[in-house]
């Protein structure tokens, strides 16, 4: 290799590429190549220790460990909705991958309650795309009173979450579409006279195996009006083409005014073979109402009293005929035997200091019941340890199965998985609808890892942020499948 001279006037000219500059002369006659150095010289002496030494020069496993260490600075802290609050700029969006399936929807107007019909497509459904049926009552604006609605509706394609970016070898096929179906909702809808404070729907086996089940709603009204429906056209409508829904199926089988005053209580008899209502009102009085022969619905002459403020919520008894229990805001649960001629209470106990706002018995392990009150805690009680009262010798309270105050505001809705007697899904003024696990044990070691946040029960499954929640219910035949509705529509 030739050495440029010293004085060449091309030393101050920019290099080509791929050259290199000449040292400076060593002394040495201008035949005679001096040691060479390059000032650009690899720092590795072999093959092997660039591919040791990685992209940026340093091992893979170096910088594998840096990459999560700062991941781990990023993301320090859990984020819990109703504790945490965003800063400005900031928004929520769940994490996908935690969820098989998750799917948002609004209506024209915000329905803040709603129930689940259950449907002919079979019990323990796991298949996807998912279908469902469901029932819920519009709050119109006051000034738009007129718009309000029932709504029957049916949600289709519902597929699951799809993962397959997430899997480099994943193969698409037929199935694979299915599953990831767009959602299709179609609604029927009947008129209402005013806004819904609450609807349940109730179905009662066919009388045959050629006709559907029929399916009827009670509606509690603002006007404390309640009006029960047939919507067996409207359900079957969806599936069988041609069906004819006429003017006469948007009236009501009977409107019910014996309420003075609205209420929010309101459950249907899972027991009884004729239809037998339950309402409650904010006067404390509970009512119930029984479809005589004829299909004339006739509520009782005298009400159940011994509230002291408005009945909340009514559950009748899974397994008694004759039983059921209520809460109210004086904050009492109590409980009733329709066979008594004074239609006081058997059993009154205080559980809380505060309004009681909801509850819900379990199906499986008939003994249990769950509350909810207005400061965010929630209970299990053992009904067996719960002693019958008297005027002179009120109950006295009892200590709770199990308590929680992991939500900050007002419980909204609670409701027991419908085969596991463990689980629960809760609803809070928090903006969130929470899962939990009864079965985990506090002793339990691993469950005592809550992955560093802070006050947070190893009982508590799943937070899901939704805005404004005010109900909440598990699909009896689709396993871990739950809706949700506020605010800000259905989830």
């Amino acid at each position: 290799m030739t050495k440029r001279p010293a004085d060449s006037e091309d030393q101050d000219h920019s290099l080509k590429a791929g050259e290199r500059p000449a040292p400076p002369d060593n002394g040495s006659n201008g035949n005679e190549a001096g040691p060479f150095e390059d000032d650009f010289e690899d720092e590795f002496e072999s093959e092997d220790e660039i591919l040791e030494a990685g992209v940026d020069g340093r091992p893979d496993e170096e910088r594998e460990a840096e990459e999560k260490r700062d991941a781990m600075d990023m993301d320090q802290k859990t984020f819990i909705p109703g504790r945490d609050k965003l800063a400005a700029g900031e928004s929520l969006s769940p994490d996908t991958s935690t969820y098989d399936m998750l799917h948002n929807m609004t209506t024209t107007w915000p329905c803040l309650s709603f129930d689940i019909v259950p449907d002919q497509l079979g019990d323990n459904r796991k298949a996807y795309p998912a279908s469902l049926y469901a029932v819920a009552g519009t709050q119109a604006e006051s000034r738009r009173v007129s718009q309000n609605e029932l709504m029957i509706m049916k949600l289709s394609g519902l597929s699951r979450m799809d993962r397959r970016k997430d899997e480099e070898d994943s193969d698409e096929d037929d199935d694979d579409e299915d599953e990831n179906a767009d959602p299709i909702l179609e609604t029927k809808s009947i008129p209402l006279p005013s806004t819904t404070n609450r609807i349940r729907a109730h179905q009662y086996p066919p009388q045959n195996a050629s006709r559907p089940p029929t399916t009827h709603t009670a509606t509690l009204l603002e006007n404390s009006d309640i009006l029960i429906h047939d919507v067996t056209p409207h359900l079957t409508s969806f599936d069988t083409p041609g069906t004819t829904i006429t003017p006469q199926h948007a009236k009501p089988l009977a409107t019910l005014k014996m309420h003075r005053t609205e209420g929010y209580a309101v459950d249907w008899s899972p027991l009884a073979s004729s239809g037998k209502l339950l309402t409650g009102d904010n006067d404390g009085k509970i009512f119930i109402t029984t479809c005589m022969e004829g299909g004339k619905w006739t509520p009782d002459n005298r009400p159940f009293t011994g509230h002291e403020s408005s009945v909340e919520d009514l559950q009748w008894s899974p397994n008694e005929r004759s039983v059921f229990a209520s809460v109210s805001s004086d904050g009492t649960v109590k409980i009733w035997d329709v066979r008594s001629k004074s239609h006081k209470p058997a059993v009154s106990v205080q559980v809380s200091e505060v309004d009681v706002n909801v509850i819900s018995w379990s199906r499986q392990t008939t003994h249990l019941l769950a509350t909810g009150a207005d400061n965010g805690q929630w209970a299990v009680w053992d009904l067996r340890q719960w002693k019958p009262s008297t005027e002179s010798a009120p109950s006295a309270k009892p200590t709770p199965v199990a308590s929680f105050d992991f939500h900050k505001e007002q419980i909204t809705s609670i409701e027991w998985h419908p085969t596991d007697d463990s689980i629960m899904a809760v609803a809070a003024g928090d903006n969130t609808l929470t899962l939990w696990d009864l079965a985990v044990e506090l002793d339990d070691e691993e469950s005592k890892d809550t992955a560093g946040v802070q006050d947070v029960p190893p009982q508590l499954l799943f937070v899901h942020y939704m805005e404004m929640v005010k109900e909440c219910h598990w699909h009896p035949q689709i396993p871990g499948c739950v809706m949700g509705t506020g605010g800000g529509g259905f989830g």
